[in-house]
């Protein structure tokens, strides 16, 4: 059975709102993306280093040590040195609140 995890209430996780949660051992990055919220492993494939923090444009999260940049809504690497995607975790609005669970 997959883990399903709270992130937190709508309310209290505005546009360009980041944190991190354990989904089943795994640190996973939640982003609200232009009302959308998309959830990430939170290390960048390149070199371990979190996510977490790092500049969202566009749509993509950038890696704040090296500069690797990943879709949020494919997990796909979109700027070197990054070249491996990131794995992607399913999202979902209940009750006002966010939830993270694997795919």
């Amino acid at each position: 059975m997959s883990e399903r995890v709270r992130a937190g209430e709508v309310t209290q996780m505005p546009e360009g709102f980041q944190c991190a949660v354990e989904v089943g051992g795994v640190s996973v990055v939640v982003v609200n993306y232009e009302g959308q919220f998309y959830a990430l492993r939170n290390n960048c494939t390149h070199k371990d280093y979190p996510l977490l923090g790092g500049e969202v444009v566009d749509g993509r999260i950038t890696c704040a040590k090296h500069g690797g940049k990943f879709e949020l809504s494919t997990g796909k690497a979109r700027a070197l040195p990054a070249v491996k995607a990131v794995k992607l975790y399913r999202t979902e609005v209940e009750d006002g609140q966010v939830f993270v669970s694997p795919l």
